[in-house]
């Protein structure tokens, strides 16, 4: 290795990687850790913070020496966003759980604020108050957790998500900064501004003191600590860090206002670039949020974005709990093997439903099944719902955004699966257009924004040139059957939300 590389680290809910990527966007010397998820309690989701770090630094040698250990030419960051970590300066180490982005415990005390604070949110954060708040989270902690308190007191606390984690500590705590991408999924910045919706955060009780600078997604965020990465690896600086939905983005070429691209992870997220303007967006459509799309050189884009939170993670569920089923490889191959799924429904939410319809207390389901059901009609209404989900997504930004989209770039892990690209496609009823290495867009992403200020590429339509063929994926179904297959997913949301809603009733 000539150095001629960007070290790119990709940190997921469920795993932590990092690989090199060259000036040719190829991408060599992955490294991957699995990382844990905890659940105690219904709506409690929880991570070891110190694990995150521990495994995202191993995947980093790794990766390093994997390439000869020689410094590569800058870092690039990449993480999941919300998930919030509190800590101590005079430990380096997390004193609680870090929450989630898919924890939704504090959504009852949050709905007592939407009638104030929804419509003001949504003109000026792009989002509602929502069903998570890491600020009311952490504020709750100094409030209640002595640990927290004392540390608040003495001067020692940090508060951040992941990205101010991990740049936190591959700077030896030289930088303690937020980027835009992550700090607008967690409610409180100002998109037109770039700045913190400070009376928001002002009215969760949280210390405005514990606010982590504000920088840019593209920007020279530090260096990383002499002999982090490796013996001998010294000055390697940090040119990027971005919440993993927009590297995607970026990394599967959507760069112009009307793209659209759905990325499967944990969660299955859809995204539409709106340009360099804020779009309106009144918070008439659930679930459907304007954000950052990514920030360098004091210039904003912008996105509207729809997700549902657990698709990748009620796979790995199935998986893990079925016997049966021993892959996601394993669930796409025998929903291959059937036509349909024989009159089996699933529906992919385990921490509640976005979109049509905010309901975090919805839980996942799988109905309609008969003597007749096999595992390869189960598998085919998992994949099903998966798809069923993500045409929701984009139904929801394609309102906001007032207009219709017309193809769809695709990766993550589960852009795999050819079954369910079909089925998007169908359901959906535009091509999706599968990019070579579909499963590394987040990882070549981050580092085309870090590369494209001159070190590799002059611009990022420069970088993402690189990112190489596609696999299309055509709408094969008429119009009349999409609508009769939608409307009967909808007909079968509605139901049971009216389910949820009776078995309440006196509670």
């Amino acid at each position: 290795m000539d150095g001629r590389v960007i070290l790119a680290v990709d940190e997921g809910t469920t795993g932590t990687r990092a690989a090199l990527v060259s000036e040719a966007g190829e991408v060599s010397g992955l490294a991957y850790r699995r990382l844990g998820v905890d659940s105690p309690h219904p709506g409690v989701v929880e991570q070891d913070a110190d694990e995150i770090w521990e495994r995202t630094l191993d995947v980093c040698r790794a990766a390093v020496a994997a390439g000869g250990g020689a410094a590569p030419a800058a870092v690039a960051v990449t993480t999941q966003r919300a998930t919030s970590v509190l800590w101590d300066t005079r430990t380096g180490r997390s004193l609680v759980p870090a929450m989630v982005w898919q924890d939704t415990r504090y959504a009852g005390e949050l709905a007592d604020y939407a009638g104030v604070w929804d419509a003001r949110l949504v003109a000026q954060t792009g989002r509602p108050v929502g069903v998570r708040s890491p600020y009311l989270w952490a504020a709750r902690h100094i409030e209640g957790t002595p640990e927290v308190r004392e540390a608040y007191r003495t001067g020692a606390l940090r508060f951040g998500t992941i990205d101010t984690w991990l740049l936190w500590n591959l700077t030896g705590g030289a930088v303690y900064a937020v980027t835009p991408t992550n700090v607008c999924s967690s409610g409180a910045y100002t998109l037109a501004e770039h700045a913190y919706q400070r009376d928001w955060i002002d009215a969760l009780g949280f210390p405005g003191e514990l606010l982590p600078e504000l920088r840019e997604d593209g920007d020279e965020l530090g260096t990383v600590l002499p002999g982090l990465l490796g013996n001998g690896v010294d000055g390697v600086p940090v040119l990027a860090v971005l919440g993993d939905q927009h590297a995607a983005t970026i990394g599967l070429g959507c760069l112009d206002a009307g793209q659209a691209m759905c990325v499967h992870g944990t969660g299955s997220f859809v995204d539409v670039v709106a340009g360099t303007e804020v779009p309106p967006n009144t918070g008439e459509v659930a679930g459907a949020l304007t954000l950052i799309g990514w920030r360098t050189g004091g210039r904003s884009v912008y996105t509207v974005e729809s997700f549902s939170s657990t698709t990748g993670s009620a796979l790995d569920w199935m998986c893990n709990t079925f016997a049966g089923f021993s892959s996601a490889r394993d669930v796409s191959e025998l929903a291959a093997s059937v036509p349909d799924a024989g009159g089996t429904v699933f529906l992919p939410t385990l921490a509640g439903l976005r979109t049509p319809v905010t309901e975090p207390r919805l839980g996942a389901g799988l109905s309609g099944m008969t003597m007749s059901t096999t595992r390869a009609h189960v598998a085919h209404a998992v994949l099903e719902g998966i798809a069923h989900a993500v045409a929701d997504s984009a139904a929801g930004v394609s309102r906001v955004v007032a207009a219709p989209i017309t193809s769809m770039q695709v990766g993550g892990g589960l852009s795999a699966s050819a079954p369910l690209m079909r089925m998007q496609a169908d359901l959906i009823g535009v091509p999706m257009a599968r990019v070579r290495d579909a499963d590394t867009a987040s990882l070549r992403g981050a580092a085309y924004l870090a590369g494209s200020r001159g070190l590799f590429w002059e611009t990022l339509a420069e970088a993402a040139s690189t990112r190489g063929s596609e696999d299309v994926f055509e709408p094969a179904i008429s119009s009349d059957e999409r609508s009769e297959r939608r409307a009967a997913w909808n007909r079968r949301i509605r139901a049971e939300l009216e389910l949820l809603d009776r078995s309440q009733i006196g509670r």
